[in-house]
């Protein structure tokens, strides 16, 4: 049998593509692919049920977040540079995000590292435009899934987590474990 690797990616045969993590077994890209799938579900799923009996809805969108951001990053074999962010309902997507920040309260705002003073009126960070974003761009990719686009669905991932929704899943990841240290994850 003949390997050739390129960078982290290798292919053998016809049809078959392998990765490799350092230290860590071989999986197939189909694979990383249907680990990525089914993280962007469970995240998307947590959304749509948002206000449906809180409780420890926070406390389970924390422990999807570090998931979500494996299995992203573990999508870098697809990466095909930037690809045009899709067009958002504004009306559909401005929804999502009041619907999130009624829901999230006090517990929604967020200083950013590089907010000025604890004087200022408004912090800059928003969890709900956070989650609302990285949302939309996963459904995206769901949506070139139904379509039968299963490699377009996985570049429109990365291209999108590159340029867009990474820097909300750092901030909403940062913001939740602060959260979790005052013990503010669960909602009334």
């Amino acid at each position: 049998m003949h390997l050739r690797w390129r960078g982290s990616v290798c292919t053998f045969g016809r049809n078959y593509l392998y990765y490799k993590q350092k230290g860590k077994k071989m999986h197939t890209l189909t694979e990383t692919l249907a680990d990525m799938v089914g993280v962007a579900e469970n995240y998307c799923q947590l959304i749509e049920r948002t206000g449906w009996g809180q409780g420890e809805w926070l406390e389970s969108l924390s422990s999807l977040m570090p998931r979500l951001h494996m299995a992203v990053t573990a999508l870098t074999a697809y990466d095909s540079g930037d690809m045009l962010l899709p067009d958002v309902d504004l009306d559909e997507r401005f929804e999502l995000y009041s619907r999130l920040r009624k829901v999230l309260g006090e517990r929604d705002s967020y200083w950013l590292e590089f907010d000025a003073s604890p004087e200022e009126m408004h912090m800059s960070g928003s969890l709900a435009d956070d989650l609302t974003d990285i949302y939309f761009d996963l459904q995206h990719g769901l949506q070139l899934l139904d379509e039968a686009w299963p490699q377009r669905a996985a570049q429109a991932w990365q291209s999108s987590y590159r340029t867009h929704w990474g820097q909300h899943l750092v901030d909403a990841e940062r913001h939740l474990y602060a959260l979790k240290l005052r013990n503010q994850l669960v909602l009334n």
